[in-house]
């Protein structure tokens, strides 16, 4: 698997993708299927890419961009697998990934920089984004419309849409800096790791689902496959909570086969036995956890150490 996401000119994005099928998706690019490929190492400074697009000459233009608008350079390549040998080395970050093709700078104006804003304003949104960030779930289009929206009141709209920009952008460089002192597998890491393996052994497991236990346990049954044994998951406010430095809470229960009459005592040991599938799963993945084995109380996920690579 590649450390990459790709974005086709459709609107489709591929996380991890395997190596035959990025070749797979670069060969769709002289046909109607793609028009272009962008592709972003999984956490990166967001002016850190590499793209291709089919030129009508019958080439393939490949260009990429190192850190700002005036570090931006193209080449030309005659086949798919040659834009695909590149790209891979790109995305593995090796030594001398950009030798070989003839690059050349493109020129690009620069961007005018937002007005800045006035410091009461910028103080409060930089808190709200980085919370947002220590969370780790928010895509960079979906921090700016909510730094945008955050401090809305009424008709008064304190921070305009280029304002939010910059300063999410300023601030996900910042993360991605801290990060890059990081070592290992994280604790979210071994959590996602934990839940691939419930998805895996028939239930539905989700993380930071919805806002709230309410519209979690409304919506989790039709997120999953018709056949799923059950359910867990975790709304977007354990997330805050357990990025603030407190416990995780998991939500989770089973789900009654289609057809069967209510019965209290058999929802409560099918949630029971679901219960018990989870705290194993955290076993294997060495998250230490709480839960006293009722089917009332959620089960925490306690000691985390919340570092979330940012993925977008």
């Amino acid at each position: 698997m590649l450390p990459i996401r790709v974005q086709t000119a459709h609107g489709r994005s591929y996380e991890r993708p395997a190596l035959p099928f990025l070749s797979e998706l670069a060969g769709r690019l002289d046909s109607d299927e793609n028009d272009f490929l962008i592709v972003e190492r999984m956490t990166s400074d967001p002016d850190v890419y590499i793209q291709v697009a089919y030129d009508s000459d019958g080439e393939y233009l490949l260009e990429h961009r190192a850190g700002g608008h005036d570090r931006h350079f193209q080449t030309r390549l005659p086949t798919a697998a040659e834009v695909v040998e590149v790209m891979a080395r790109w995305a593995r970050e090796e030594k001398g990934w950009d030798l070989g093709p003839v690059w050349k700078r493109l020129e690009f104006q620069a961007e005018e920089p937002a007005e800045p804003l006035p410091p009461e304003v910028e103080r409060q949104l930089e808190q709200a984004v980085r919370g947002w960030l220590r969370c780790g779930y928010h895509s960079r289009a979906t921090l700016t419309e909510s730094a945008e929206d955050h401090l809305v009141d009424g008709t008064v709209r304190p921070v305009s849409r280029q304002q939010a920009a910059q300063l999410v952008t300023r601030l996900w460089r910042e993360r991605v800096a801290e990060q890059a002192g990081w070592v290992g597998e994280t604790d979210p890491e071994r959590l996602a790791r934990a839940f691939a393996a419930l998805g895996e052994a028939g239930l539905t497991a989700r993380e930071n689902f919805t806002c709230c236990r309410s519209c979690g346990t409304a919506e989790i049954r039709g997120d999953g496959a018709e056949d799923a044994r059950g359910f867990v998951f975790f709304h977007s406010q354990c997330t805050e909570g357990a990025a603030d430095g407190g416990d995780l809470y998991l939500l989770y229960g089973g789900f009654a086969p289609d057809g069967d009459a209510a019965d209290e005592g058999a929802d409560e040991a099918r949630t029971v036995a679901v219960g018990r599938e989870v705290v194993a799963a955290l076993d294997a993945v060495g998250l230490e956890w709480s839960w006293d084995g009722s089917a009332h109380n959620a089960i925490q996920v306690t000691g985390l150490d919340w570092r979330k690579r940012l993925n977008g």
